[in-house]
């Protein structure tokens, strides 16, 4: 591709856009996409297998000597309401893994990637004189959940598919549609979401010198947590800390026996991670001790995210090529995100670079600057946002276009 110059897409990809818009499945449920995708990589002469990591789908399509580029896209929607007013918005209700009906929208933006990487695969797939090697498409489930990565890996996926050179992907953002955006080494958060269970002694509101109060031991143990990163993380280093969600009790005449805290941490380095951890650990404990709990806490992981590093080599090789096509002035970096990912699962699990870079899905009209300091972007909505949908145009062609260019530019003809 040249500069300013993109693929011709299939018209037909807005309408199964809109389609898997409408229908999202949560982690683990993709069922009805993981079809569609497998529909369509078979129709396209890719060997295709299902139920890899539970509900991902690998396509491999050889085409003469050369590297192995993975190229990846997430299917999983999320449990929020829409609220977007779209013709197309997801109206679906889904049960939950606590058993919980809930409802289920793209408001992280999975059906519009696992759409430009169908779309890519018919370009590559009808074009094969542009590159060589083999392409191995990976769509995974459960991204959400922080799963889905690690579960197609441990299903075998380098044991019964080609090991990749390289991993590319991209996901859509709230910045510009028409620009894209990377930051080359730890570039996205790793997260340890965990749930903290304090037990007390229940008793009546009106004696409380009967009870061991969860409440107060939970109040206190947030307090203190709220030191571990004001006081214990050297201040050059990035971390967070919040508790999400505090739970105890249903009746303000009642002491309950138990507190439930949710925490989220968020950090880029492995030894600051541990700290935190180790320190939530030790400050839970010390409460409950101090409370005198007639049980020790349980701390339970959630989800885990680690972080995304971005090779610097491999991201500039792919990056130099988007600057060619679109123009440098499109290209930015958008530093490190706070926002947390498993796509580095498949690089790391491979030995094999990483080049991730974000993509632009927002209408470029509400915006003055169009770089990452415009002020547009604490206003519009973001992703897991209910309000949150790309627009389709040019943001389904440039993400086609750029898988399209990153898959040549690492599988150059022979």
């Amino acid at each position: 591709m040249a500069a300013d110059e993109g693929v011709a897409i299939d018209p037909a990809l807005v309408d199964l856009y809109k389609d898997l818009h409408r229908h999202p499945e949560l982690g683990f449920q993709e069922h009805r996409t993981a079809g569609i995708v497998a529909d369509r990589l078979g129709g396209l002469g890719f060997e295709v297998t299902t139920g890899v990591g539970q509900t991902g789908v690998v396509g491999v399509l050889r085409n003469g000597p050369g590297p192995v580029a993975l190229l990846r896209a997430d299917m999983d929607a999320l449990p929020v309401k829409e609220d977007t007013g779209l013709d197309y918005a997801s109206t679906v209700t889904a049960t939950d893994q606590d058993g919980k009906t809930v409802p289920v929208d793209h408001a992280c933006g999975h059906d519009l990637h696992t759409t430009c990487l169908l779309g890519a695969a018919e370009v590559l797939a009808h074009d094969t004189a542009s590159w060589s090697g083999t392409l191995l498409l990976v769509f995974q489930p459960a991204e959400e959940l922080g799963a889905g990565a690690q579960a197609m890996v441990d299903d075998g996926l380098y044991e019964k598919f080609p090991k990749p050179d390289v991993v590319l992907g991209q996901h859509v953002a709230p910045f510009p549609a028409g620009k894209i955006a990377a930051h080359p080494g730890p570039a996205y958060a790793g997260s340890d979401s965990l749930r903290v269970r304090l037990v007390g002694k229940g008793a009546h509101g009106s004696m409380p010198q009967a009870s061991i109060d969860p409440i107060v031991m939970a109040a206190a143990t947030v307090l203190r947590l709220q030191t571990v990163i004001s006081r214990e993380i050297p201040s050059t280093a990035t971390a967070v800390l919040t508790v999400g969600s505090v739970h105890a009790g249903d009746a303000a005449n009642v002491i309950p026996g138990e507190a439930e805290l949710q925490l989220n941490i968020r950090s880029y380095d492995t030894d600051v991670r541990q700290h935190i951890l180790d320190s939530v650990d030790r400050i839970v404990r010390g409460e409950a001790a101090t409370a005198g709990a007639p049980q020790e806490p349980t701390i339970t992981e959630i989800e885990r995210f680690p972080v995304v590093v971005n090779d610097p080599v491999a991201l500039k090789k792919t990056l130099d090529a988007f600057a060619a096509w679109l123009g440098a002035d499109k290209v930015m970096d958008p530093g490190a995100g706070a926002g947390s990912e498993d796509v580095g699962i498949f690089a790391t699990a491979a030995g094999a670079p990483l080049s991730y870079w974000l993509l632009g899905g927002t209408d470029p009209s509400l915006f003055t600057t169009g770089d990452m300091s415009d002020p547009a972007l604490r206003t519009v909505p973001s992703n897991h946002s209910p309000h949150y949908a790309p627009v389709i145009e040019p943001t389904l062609t440039i993400g086609v276009s750029a898988l399209v260019l990153a898959a040549r530019t690492w599988l150059p003809p022979a």
